[in-house]
């Protein structure tokens, strides 16, 4: 009969709820977080394979036509080619180091033809009349250069905007091969090359990213913990419930009475009045 008491819609609801929440914790937010710690991993494990290998051409690592995938992402390159200056664009609403930038992209002749694009850096802005503007940089190197740069897969603009012209240059909203390629009609390879801080034409070089972990390993187990402890206190308040003597099974009347302040005060002085007769009655 106490298992009826269960049955009732406000604890229908609340065992509806923990067990949504339980589920959501153990089904999605403790996988992401997982998975965002699996990818932090795979970034270090590249980067420092990166740092420790010699750098090898460009083909040995991407063909012409293949994308980079986390295989080959970070890996370091060198390449021999121009640059073609006159189809250099500008990448803004960028963030380096917590503060705006823009990152300079010109697209790279090789000796064999082909064409890739190179993240020369970042430059900060300037404040113009009315907004801030992309300051004068220096112009990479005419005539035939060698570069090391890390390979890097192409960004992508959620929004698809197209490039514009601002402040005298063509300005794009991600770093990536398709915008540009879109923006200056040339044909270039996927991905894009970031270059070491000793290239060629290298502005301010980007910083690689941190190497630590990160806090997404503890953030996934807080979220295990999470749905336990929700599982756990159901049960224990259910356990409650259902044993002789819980909330629900004392009946009605032997609950205890909720009486208002202005109730209290009149029973006292009925007290009172009942106690002071008593002694008169006493006294006579």
């Amino acid at each position: 009969m106490r298992l009826r008491l269960l049955l009732r819609p406000g604890w229908l609801a609340l065992t509806a709820l923990v067990l949504i929440f339980a589920g959501v914790c153990f089904t999605l937010l403790s996988p992401w977080q997982f998975g965002r710690n699996t990818e932090r991993e795979d970034t270090n494990d590249a980067i420092t394979a990166s740092a420790n290998a010699a750098p090898a051409p460009l083909d040995s690592i991407l063909p012409a036509g293949q994308k980079p995938d986390p295989d080959t992402e970070w890996r370091t390159v060198r390449v021999t080619g121009r640059y073609l200056t006159e189809d250099e664009v500008v990448a803004r609403l960028r963030t380096v180091l917590g503060q705006p930038a823009f990152e300079v992209l010109t697209p790279f002749r090789l000796d064999d033809g082909t064409t890739v694009l190179v993240d020369r850096g970042y430059v900060r802005p300037v404040q113009g009349d009315k907004a801030v503007v992309v300051p004068g940089f220096a112009a990479p190197p005419g005539g035939t250069v060698t570069l090391t740069a890390r390979i890097r897969a192409d960004e992508r603009d959620p929004n698809n905007r197209p490039a514009e012209r601002q402040d005298g240059r063509l300005q794009v909203y991600a770093v990536g091969s398709g915008v540009v390629e879109q923006a200056t009609g040339l044909d270039i390879r996927p991905g894009y090359l970031q270059l070491d801080g000793d290239s060629p034409g290298v502005l301010a070089a980007l910083p690689l990213p941190e190497l630590d972990a990160g806090p997404f390993l503890s953030y996934a187990l807080q979220w295990i913990a999470f749905g336990t402890m929700a599982i756990l206190a159901w049960l224990y308040f259910t356990w409650r419930e259902i044993r002789p003597g819980g909330v629900l099974a004392a009946p009605k009347a032997e609950r205890p009475r909720k009486v208002s302040i202005a109730q209290q005060i009149a029973e006292e002085e009925e007290r009172e009045r009942a106690s002071a007769a008593t002694a008169a009655q006493q006294g006579e």
